[in-house]
């Protein structure tokens, strides 16, 4: 074999195993809101590191966390929300090493400690000022111990942890290995990811699929047949009685339904969302059972879905005012695309298509009209697949659009990471004029 062809090789076993970790590193379960849930997390770890509940509390955020929190209910704590109620779950918790699946050790019988333990503590809560769209850094007090937990970058991405003045992170993160992101997603571009799809052993990925399609279809089933926010779900659903398009929108929407009220049901999450989960999820679901897809074509498609997601987000950032949802029913567009045996090209112009649509559409929070949003970001989707089957697309020089599919998603996230910095401002002081 000559030393081109074996480098070529090198490098294409190089992205391939990426890819693998990208997914393996994002399709994580988690029970609530993720930004609600990261606080919960942080605070269990503080919990666990003083060996007792703290009796104070401050802890500093950034907004896009702050906006994320006011709003949406934590669930496990009997329909509470806000900081000081997800700080008291993860402390009554206790529980770091589920990661963001930490309130799945509460129940009912927990709703009483965690209304006593936020009556009896006192709470510093702040505004921490932050560089960073997402950072956590909480600290908390027991006696004559203190502790802190900084959360810097994503959910789960643990920077530091001190037990009285004194750095314990290395040390405490070998012995309990809390979530730690390390795969670079710049390696991801749509090219790859269709060939990746195409091409991957699915043996390697099935059992992640496959939890990720279970635990989505049941907390989208409970959404339809609960009563959860505005219904948003239901509303579209309308007793069955609807064509594929619709079922697939109601199912994503939903899912948010449910979970943005507190449902206590896990979801498979990707780039850090619930919401992105279940919206790149759920519409290639439905789509897969009307057109009686063989498993591997479904599993196949959803590596499609999942991976133009977190594509996506990658230019946009972990929070920020650009609505995460878009991004997700845009994947979701692309795994239906696959689905029907679009070729790169057809897949590729579907991204370009739906993106365009619903760019620039707001994040003003986690709360019941997600629901709203989800379901018209896979109603992007699908459309962006349609025109792309019918030959009917955006090109160049229609608004962001520019050069291939890679120039349009870099301008979606220069719109998202610069523009709209000022928007996030505005939005986070908007609601941050009324308490909690």
């Amino acid at each position: 074999m000559s030393d081109t062809r074996c480098a070529k090789e090198n490098a294409e076993n190089a992205w391939h195993s990426a890819y693998i970790d990208i997914l393996r590193e994002e399709l994580l379960l988690a029970t609530g809101c993720t930004e609600p849930i990261a606080i919960a997390y942080a605070s269990s770890i503080l919990a666990h590191v003083l060996d007792h509940a703290p009796a104070s509390v401050d802890i500093g955020l950034s907004g896009s966390i702050i906006k994320n929190v006011k709003s949406v209910v934590v669930p496990a704590t009997g329909g509470l929300h806000g900081i000081s109620a997800a700080v008291a779950a993860g402390v009554v918790a206790n529980s770091p090493k589920l990661g963001l699946n930490v309130l799945s050790v509460l129940g009912e019988r927990h709703y009483g400690s965690i209304k006593e333990y936020m009556r009896t503590t006192a709470f510093k809560i702040y505004d921490a000022d932050s560089a960073d769209d997402f950072e956590i850094d909480i600290k908390g007090r027991y006696l004559e111990h203190t502790a802190r937990v900084h959360v810097l970058g994503n959910h789960t991405n643990v920077v530091a942890i001190e037990l009285d003045g004194v750095n314990i992170t290395d040390n405490y993160i070998k012995i309990h290995r809390p979530v730690v992101k390390h795969c670079d997603h710049k390696v991801l571009n749509m090219k790859n990811i269709v060939e990746f799809a195409n091409t991957v052993d699915l043996d390697e990925l099935k059992v992640l699929l496959k939890r990720q399609i279970e635990v989505n279809l049941a907390i989208a089933e409970e959404g339809l047949h609960g009563n959860y926010g505005a219904s948003i779900g239901k509303l579209l659903y309308n007793d069955g009685n609807c064509s594929v398009r619709n079922r697939a929108r109601a199912y994503a929407a939903a899912g948010s339904d449910a979970r943005m009220s507190g449902c206590e049901m896990p979801v498979c999450i990707v780039s850090g969302s619930g919401n992105q989960g279940m919206t790149a999820s759920l519409p290639v679901i439905v789509y897969a059972k009307e057109m009686n897809a063989s498993e591997d074509a479904l599993l196949r498609a959803l590596i499609v879905a999942n991976l133009t997601t977190i594509y996506q987000k990658t230019g946009i950032g972990c929070l920020s005012a650009y609505c995460g949802a878009i991004c997700a029913g845009c994947g979701s567009g692309c795994g239906i695309s696959y689905l029907e045996g679009g070729d790169y090209d057809e897949i590729a112009q579907t991204l370009i298509n739906s993106v365009v649509i619903l760019s620039g559409t707001i994040c003003d929070g986690a709360k019941a009209s997600c629901a709203a949003k989800i379901a018209m970001a896979v109603e992007a989707g699908i459309m962006g697949c349609e025109m792309a089957r019918a030959h009917k697309n955006f090109n160049a020089g229609d608004g962001v659009v520019s050069g291939d599919v890679s120039c349009t998603i870099g301008n979606i996230g220069r719109v998202a990471s610069e523009g709209m910095c000022q928007t996030n401002k505005t939005i986070i002081q908007i609601m941050t004029e009324t308490e909690e």
